[in-house]
């Protein structure tokens, strides 16, 4: 069923811009903000970077409208895996940052940072594996390697053990290209396919291309939980619920998605709130014992007040939605 999508009135009455403190930086910040929302379902979050276009970030509104103004599927699942996320830190910090989160079956090591070399990922994935010996490790390159540096660095990875590398190159072919190499050098590394799914115009293109082995599943820029379950089925390959380094709110939006597939092979990368020093809620879904339970979320009221933007920001903000809203408007797409 398809959510009408609110006025702009209503969105705006119900909106609170908050930044909330990183404990270590993340995607090159270190204050998160995002746009909170309540609707007669519940609590939303609209929080696209600030560097997406409208028409991109127009797919965030649309999840955030399905969460308030519509609510989630029925859960197959009461909890979901979460896995570790590791910033591109100095291999020396991994135990700091890994101490933030509980009994984790997996670790998600990001890589190919722009200003390091190959080095400095082989030591911190080093460090994680010396740490968590029996975890499974993974790779996330954001795209930033080239189809020759990713076949230097990932062979170099894999005495690691990696369970997968995610999206090592930007492009499809790329992609399909490194898949290829691998497999005709006996380099046991699954291609994970993140970007390649959620900004692209046919987020199915990479499957068809058998240019990955599974894709990563984000909430809010796939447009909401339910789209994101129709690109899975759609796909035919394994899938990993991941989130956009949200608040609670739109952490909740993803352990709606993981709990809905009929199949959860992976642990998911639902666990980003324990890298941030700030959060709206005083119960955050941070994963225990491994894991995240299926339940929602309390936004506080004194939280909001705490950690609100600045005047300035929240202008920004504000102009932003209105702006997301009438692209969304004009699409009659929700």
């Amino acid at each position: 069923m398809q959510t009408p999508l609110p006025s702009l009135a209503e969105l705006t009455e119900s909106a609170h811009v908050v930044s909330l403190p990183m404990r270590v930086k993340f995607r090159g910040v270190t204050e998160r903000e995002t746009l909170i929302l309540r609707g007669p379902a519940g609590w939303a979050e609209f929080g696209p970077f600030p560097e997406y276009d409208d028409g991109e970030a127009s797919r965030w509104l649309s999840a955030a409208v399905e969460a308030g103004w519509q609510g989630f599927p029925q859960p197959l699942r009461n909890s979901v895996p979460v896995n570790a996320t590791v910033p591109a830190v100095d291999a020396g910090r991994v135990p700091e940052v890994l101490s933030g989160f509980d009994g984790i079956p997996a670790v998600k090591v990001k890589v190919a940072e722009p200003g390091q070399e190959l080095a400095d990922d082989i030591a911190r994935v080093r460090a994680v594996r010396e740490v968590l010996p029996e975890a499974a490790v993974r790779v996330d390159a954001n795209g930033g390697w080239s189809v020759e540096e990713a076949l230097e660095a990932l062979p170099a990875l894999a005495e690691f053990g990696l369970e997968y590398a995610e999206q090592p190159v930007m492009t499809i072919d790329g992609l399909a290209q490194v898949r290829a190499e691998l497999r005709r050098r006996g380099v046991p590394v699954l291609i994970a396919a993140d970007e390649s799914v959620r900004k692209e115009t046919d987020p199915l293109l990479v499957s068809r291309s058998g240019a990955a082995d599974l894709i990563v599943v984000k909430v809010a820029p796939l447009g909401g939980v339910r789209r994101a379950l129709d690109i899975v089925a759609s796909a035919g390959l394994p899938a990993v619920v991941s989130s956009a380094l949200d608040s609670s709110v739109g952490i909740r939006a993803g352990v709606a998605l993981a709990a809905a597939l009929p199949e959860l092979p992976y642990a998911c990368g639902l666990g980003t709130v324990s890298l941030m020093n700030g959060d709206v809620t005083e119960d955050s879904l941070k994963p225990a014992g491994g894991a995240i339970e299926v339940r929602d979320v309390s936004v506080k009221p004194e939280l909001l007040e705490r950690y609100a933007a600045s005047a300035e920001r929240v202008d920004w903000w504000l102009e932003r939605l209105a702006r997301v809203h009438k692209v969304l408007s004009s699409s009659n797409t929700v």
